[in-house]
């Protein structure tokens, strides 16, 4: 059984449809292989999926290079996946299956504190970020995963939401008439995604225009 790096927190009919939405990306990755799989979502609301048959073992090691996977036990100095749970002055804390605190001298990400660094990056609470765990405390994000963030501010704009899937984000967009203000929408996790503005398109313009049609946490990327 792989357990993935993503969540799903969302009820009722929204939940059933992002069920289905994890059902067609795990079948994209792995619908082809030799394997019978099932879905399943543990009581903390991380999904797993349970692997049969001759290709099992390459399954789920496509599924854990894809999502990340959820792991009993951290080794010190081992790289994982965390979902951003909550965040203070002293730093963040990211869900990892077991809560793993970040102190903002180790998030690498300028100065600030980590409210602030959650405004200029357009962290959304769940997304997923990716770190390297450190018994001693000062687990850090990964130098990857600083690039990417970094990379994020180089560019031209990003509208970032979490609780929709990323078909939901394309169709909302598409019916405000936004069609030609974005290049594409970036699955970030399962319920995280980020729209990556064009060049002439204003991020917080965009957010203020379909924030209302969106039930979601919204932050921009503004280079």
């Amino acid at each position: 059984m792989v357990v993935l790096a993503t969540k799903l927190y969302v009820e009722g009919d929204a939940r059933e449809r992002s069920l289905d939405s994890l059902r067609s990306l795990v079948d994209n990755e792995i619908g082809e292989l030799a394997v019978e799989y099932e879905l399943g979502v543990r009581h903390d609301d991380f999904p797993s999926v349970t692997i049969e048959g001759d290709d099992a073992t390459v399954a789920r090691n496509v599924l854990r290079e894809e999502f990340g996977e959820i792991v009993p036990d951290l080794e010190d100095g081992e790289t994982y996946v965390g979902t951003l749970d909550s965040w203070d002055e002293d730093g963040i804390v990211l869900d990892a299956g077991q809560p793993v605190r970040i102190p903002t001298d180790e998030l690498g990400l300028g100065p600030g504190a980590p409210s602030q660094l959650r405004e200029r990056y357009g962290l959304v609470q769940h997304m997923p970020l990716q770190f390297v765990y450190a018994d001693d405390g000062d687990s850090r994000l990964s130098d990857e995963e600083r690039d990417r963030l970094y990379d994020w501010t180089r560019g031209d704009g990003r509208l970032n939401v979490n609780s929709a899937t990323r078909a939901e984000v394309r169709a909302t967009l598409n019916r405000a008439g936004h069609a030609q203000d974005y290049v594409t929408v970036e699955r970030l996790g399962l319920l995280e995604q980020s729209v990556v503005c064009t060049e002439d398109t204003d991020p917080p313009g965009l957010l203020a225009s379909v924030g209302e049609y969106l039930p979601a946490e919204l932050r921009c990327v503004v280079p």
